[in-house]
């Protein structure tokens, strides 16, 4: 019974981390920076890997469309409805599951930032920030073509230079840069999770612009992770959620591909606790630990789509300070 109970929370902690779930401010004003998506229509059309997937990412926020899909994972097959549209610059994403229990994500929120703002320097909207930090941590190459749900698609080689990270495969409309299909691959070469679309329904671009989150300061925290891969950076998401507590303090990070999220809570007397150890849900894993400061026992909750060893390390090297840079 506790082991079920553990299972259920993991579950609600890794919906807190889905990008479907990551809100953010909903109204757009005139003082937001936009990007104009009817852009798109006039870029040349790519032609390295790099390009391909930085066009990739603007289409995801450009583009408005209903499509099918199917996900297969580890934890067996499912079939979805997804829907993409924009309403006076915000986009608002659903993801319906169509068997099983039945489940619905929901997103409302503008195009992100790469980081925190810092007061200095750019802070790059997340697809041109993206496209320029993947280089310097995987390896981008061109596969040939093929036909996907009736579309013509090109194929995209993601492969990670160390051993610390997935690999991805995708699968990009050559008419509007959409990814048809994705396959995930881990460190030993295994495709852990193919997600594939079935049907597009006429993708269609925006008339107009989509808004830019606004550049956001860093948080304050007694606590930062003292190990990271190299190339996470700390994503500029406001975490607050109605699936935990205000004391629960969590933090996403991101190489622009893999993500990984951190929870941290103090365990009160007699409140239910997770069970330490390595836990999987599907494809994902999370590291449970407990530690005490201070005479207060805290839980440490470390949970991403990377190899267990990473998780592990993260989990293992929090500092704890008086403020948190």
């Amino acid at each position: 019974m506790a082991a079920r109970r553990t299972g259920w929370r993991l579950v609600l902690l890794a919906l807190v981390g889905l990008p479907l779930m990551a809100a953010a401010g909903a109204v757009a004003t005139e003082e937001d920076e936009h990007f104009d998506c009817q852009q798109l229509a006039d870029w040349p059309a790519p032609k390295t890997a790099q390009a391909w997937f930085e066009r990739s990412l603007w289409a995801n926020h450009c583009y408005v469309f209903q499509a099918r899909a199917v996900r297969i994972g580890i934890d067996g097959v499912r079939t979805l409805a997804l829907s993409h549209d924009i309403q006076d610059g915000v986009e608002r994403e659903v993801a319906r599951f169509l068997d099983g229990p039945a489940v619905v994500f929901e997103r409302r929120g503008r195009i992100g930032r790469l980081s925190w703002s810092d007061g200095e320097g750019e802070v790059p909207a997340s697809p041109e920030g993206i496209a320029r930090h993947l280089d310097q941590h995987y390896r981008l190459t061109l596969g040939g073509e093929e036909r996907i749900a009736s579309r013509r698609v090109v194929r995209l080689d993601i492969e990670p230079l160390d051993n610390l990270r997935f690999g991805h495969r995708l699968w990009l409309d050559q008419q509007t840069a959409l990814p048809m299909k994705q396959e995930l691959i881990d460190e030993q070469g295994r495709v852990v999770e193919t997600f594939q679309l079935t049907e597009l329904e006429q993708p269609r671009l925006y008339e107009g612009s989509v808004v830019l989150d606004a550049r956001r300061e860093p948080p304050v925290l007694p606590w930062q992770p003292g190990w990271l891969p190299e190339g996470f950076i700390a994503q500029p998401v406001d975490t607050r959620s109605r699936w935990h507590s205000d004391r629960v303090g969590h933090r996403i990070y991101s190489d622009g591909l893999s993500t990984l999220s951190l929870f941290v809570e103090p365990l009160e007397e007699g409140r239910e606790r997770l069970i330490p150890g390595l836990h999987r849900l599907g494809i994902s894993l999370a590291v449970v630990r407990h530690l005490t400061l201070e005479d207060q026992l805290m839980q440490l909750v470390v949970m991403g789509e990377l190899p267990p060893r990473v998780l592990v390390q993260v989990a293992e090297n929090l500092i704890w300070e008086d403020v948190a840079q």
